[in-house]
């Protein structure tokens, strides 16, 4: 008996420990017992407030707690909208995707598309303040490439959708920062001497985005560089291309080519 009792104290103090531990972050978790409601209502007043993290943390416990049900779908929107309003741009497009994964169907699918979009948009005003740098031969617009698929796919699958407008109006504004990439690193390798690949580049710009304006200046890249290479059959007819359409232009002569409002989407 002597030695069974200090065991059994000994077993109890450890016991009492490991149920100490255990149950200290349960006790002080004040959303202990909350409704997926009530958490869900929770997260969207600190989310008013611009308490983005405090918002996503709710919302996480809301999708680990109640896993199914609309409250955990929303909450996949929810945390997706808290990421990109506190500039996190890979977290937002991570939980985009796995909402359109996960709910193919939902009824906030237009909603989905269009934040998806806004994401990218963002990400892509970097990419268009990049374009007066020297070196745009090796950057991708990948962000501005994205938020146009994404606005595309919503004015499709929702053309009545109430976030569909605003996808038309970003789409044509993608559109000209895309032209304006094109156009710039046709540019680029012109003062470089590489007049092919600056010839390929207006030839693909003009054949890509032919209802920009920046196809006037695509077809004189053509021209000067076809002119460069002695190609003068192919630089005859993108002349008189580029005449027949723009016969006011004034692109003919290198001096356009330092003409910064080429570079701008519209």
């Amino acid at each position: 008996m002597g030695k069974i009792l200090p065991r059994f104290l000994a077993c109890a103090s450890v016991a009492v420990l490991l149920a100490g531990c255990a149950s200290t972050p349960t006790d002080d978790d004040e959303t202990k017992g909350w409704t997926a409601e009530k958490l869900y209502s929770t997260a969207k007043a600190e989310q008013a407030d611009r308490n983005f993290e405090k918002s996503t943390k709710l919302l996480e416990k809301l999708e680990a707690r109640y896993p199914y049900g609309r409250y955990a779908q929303q909450a996949q929107l929810e945390e997706a909208y808290n990421h990109y309003k506190a500039q996190e741009p890979l977290l937002a497009q991570a939980a985009i995707d796995r909402f359109i994964k996960s709910n193919p169907v939902h009824p906030s699918m237009d909603y989905a598309l269009y934040l998806k979009g806004l994401v990218s948009f963002n990400e892509m005003q970097g990419f268009l303040s990049a374009i007066s740098k020297q070196d745009m031969s090796e950057r991708d617009p990948k962000a501005a490439k994205d938020s146009f698929e994404a606005f595309r796919d919503l004015v499709q699958r929702f053309p009545e959708s109430k976030y569909a407008a605003d996808a038309q109006v970003r789409m044509g504004y993608l559109i000209g920062a895309l032209a304006s990439y094109e156009l710039h690193v046709a540019k680029y390798y012109y003062k470089r001497g590489a007049y092919l690949a600056a010839a390929n580049r207006g030839k693909y710009l003009i054949e890509t985005y032919s209802n920009t304006k920046q196809v006037e200046a695509g077809l004189a890249m053509m021209v000067l560089s076809y002119d460069k290479l002695g190609l003068n059959d192919l630089r005859d007819d993108a002349k008189r291309v580029l005449q027949k359409n723009y016969p006011n232009t004034q692109t003919l002569t290198e001096d356009f080519l330092e003409d910064p409002s080429w570079w701008t989407p519209f």
